[in-house]
């Protein structure tokens, strides 16, 4: 037993120093550059406050973060529903869960020139439609792009909840005489109040802190993400009011996780779930379906573009076939170089990573030491789920520069990490906690140590588990460009801040091979992973 704590204590001290020194370390810097000039003083907040256009971009960034939350949950909640409560064809269910979270497989950045290539005045859906439906510089083009870019996480939020929602309330519902529209309220709307704030919750965050997005559509309409990224590697950067807006985008994000665990309460748990099939009823399968596919069609045509323009020999002036620009890109050794940058970020955030969210997750759901270490394992998942990443980059930026991690892979990925461990350990933790809790006890009777048992015993049982982790940390880092903006350096560029320098030099045929390069990677990558954790589950 001693034994067994001595490791367990050696995993949270590793964890502990890991997130002291990569996230409270740089966060309570960036903290300090925003209140300390010779003494302690608030000089600097304001004359952030106080700038002209300040208030007027964060209002702006609150203004468009709601609206596309809004409608991003509304969208996944009929995409969602469609799935679980009709008895549209499986294939079309499918289609629809593809077609929700394709998005999470692009970068935010190439939303938005996706987005100028199918809806500017020489756009694909233009040309197709013959006019041309908003101003996609500004509000309509960021609305658009939000929606794009948060749909997929609301969907799997809801879809996930949905799964555990007994069906057949709804047919003790109408069976009972309950109008069509008390009997939604009643048996859909009501259990999933909790998740449906949360999707908008997340949703909101998600957008209030992108940087992608309003990069290439944001236009005059300006948001505290790109203030921020002004401030910082504009033309005469300003480290301390830059920490100040660093600051302020803390806020909202510290919220949305307060209010997410307060809303945790109002989720209602069936301690029995009946997967009772609905009866068939052509009318709704058909008014959810054409809801359903008119939305999936809308998100996949936005990303057609990305197909036909590099395809054609000079989008919009020659439409001709031509395989020309892929030819370049590819034999070019700048981009050739990212692609591989990219792939090992990737490699090595998925896997120390797993190993980092499996340690915390062992301390947490499979030990027994004592509370404090484990409350501390959990501030340190629910912290990490509030900082956005332009803040992580912009702390990494002030606490790294001059040192022999400045502009370093490794640095990039202890920066992933970080950024990402919530989701992972969470999925670890609910996975270990579902396990036999007497495993350890009955190995150490046969003479076992902890550390064999581990491996022997639990690790094979949570293999699919950690699979799906490796896969989530792979997939966010080959899209991930919020924190890797200010910290990768000219021989460190990765994917997405290669397409972010190729935005100033209107390379766009190059940005959509690249985009191309990294759904193509991430799609196989899914497929492999996924293949992996049915195969484990399979095999159990």
């Amino acid at each position: 037993m001693k034994s067994k704590n001595r490791e367990l204590k050696l995993i949270f001290w590793i964890i502990t120093i890991l997130f002291a020194a990569f996230l409270a370390g740089p966060i309570l810097l960036l903290l300090g550059k925003s209140l300390w000039d010779g003494g302690l003083t608030f000089e600097f907040y304001s004359a952030v406050v106080s700038k002209k256009g300040f208030l007027t971009a964060l209002g702006n960034s609150f203004v468009v973060a709601a609206a596309a939350a809004v409608l991003a949950t509304a969208f996944a909640f009929l995409m969602a529903y469609a799935v679980h409560y009709t008895g549209l064809p499986r294939w079309f269910k499918s289609f629809l869960t593809a077609a929700a979270t394709l998005p999470m497989f692009l970068p935010t950045i190439t939303y938005g020139f996706a987005i100028i290539y199918s809806f500017g005045r020489q756009g694909l859906i233009t040309r197709l439609l013959g006019r041309q439906f908003f101003d996609i510089y500004g509000m309509g083009g960021l609305l658009v792009g939000y929606v794009i870019y948060t749909i997929p996480v609301a969907f799997l939020l809801i879809h996930n909840t949905m799964g555990y929602v007994d069906k057949k309330v709804l047919i003790v519902s109408k069976v009972m005489g309950d109008k069509d529209i008390s009997a939604f309220w009643i048996a859909v709307l009501r259990p999933l109040l909790g998740t449906l704030a949360g999707a908008f919750i997340q949703a909101f965050f998600l957008c209030f802190t992108d940087f992608g997005i309003p990069a290439s559509v944001g236009g005059r309409y300006e948001v505290i993400a790109t203030l921020l990224y002004n401030q910082m590697l504009g033309g005469i950067p300003d480290f301390n009011r830059g920490a100040v807006i660093a600051m302020i985008m803390l806020i909202p994000s510290i919220g949305s996780i307060c209010i997410l665990q307060i809303l945790e309460q109002f989720n209602i748990r069936y301690s029995r779930i009946d997967q009772t099939e609905l009866r068939e009823n052509r009318i709704r399968d058909m008014g959810w379906g054409v809801s359903g596919g008119a939305v999936s069609i809308a998100v996949l045509s936005i990303f057609a573009v990305i197909f036909v323009v590099p395809m054609a020999e000079e989008w919009p002036y020659k439409t001709g076939f031509s395989l020309e620009h892929f030819r370049s890109a590819f034999f070019d050794s700048g981009l050739l170089s990212a692609y591989g940058h990219s792939l090992l970020m990737a490699l090595l955030t998925a896997a120390l990573g797993t190993l980092a969210a499996y340690g915390a997750a062992l301390i947490a759901a499979r030990s027994n030491l004592s509370q404090r270490y484990k409350r501390i394992i959990e501030s340190i998942a629910l912290v990490t789920n509030a900082i956005p990443g332009m803040v992580l980059g912009v702390a990494y930026l002030f606490l790294f520069s001059g040192t022999s991690l400045q502009n370093t892979l490794l640095l990039m990925i202890l920066c992933n990490i970080v950024h990402y461990f919530s989701t992972p350990y969470l999925m670890m933790k609910n996975s270990l906690s579902k396990m036999n809790a007497g495993w350890e006890t009955t190995a150490m009777l046969m003479g076992d140590s902890w550390i064999k048992t581990i491996l022997r015993v639990v690790t094979p049982n949570a293999m699919s588990s950690l699979i799906q982790v490796f896969s989530y940390y792979f997939i966010n880092s080959m899209v991930t460009i919020s924190a890797l903006i200010f910290i990768a350096g000219a021989r460190t560029m990765v994917l997405t801040t290669m397409i972010k320098q190729l935005q100033y030099v209107n390379r766009f045929n190059e940005v959509f091979v690249l985009s191309l390069l990294i759904l193509a990677t991430n799609l196989a990558a899914k497929a492999l992973f996924s293949w992996l954790a049915n195969h484990k589950v399979s095999d159990k």
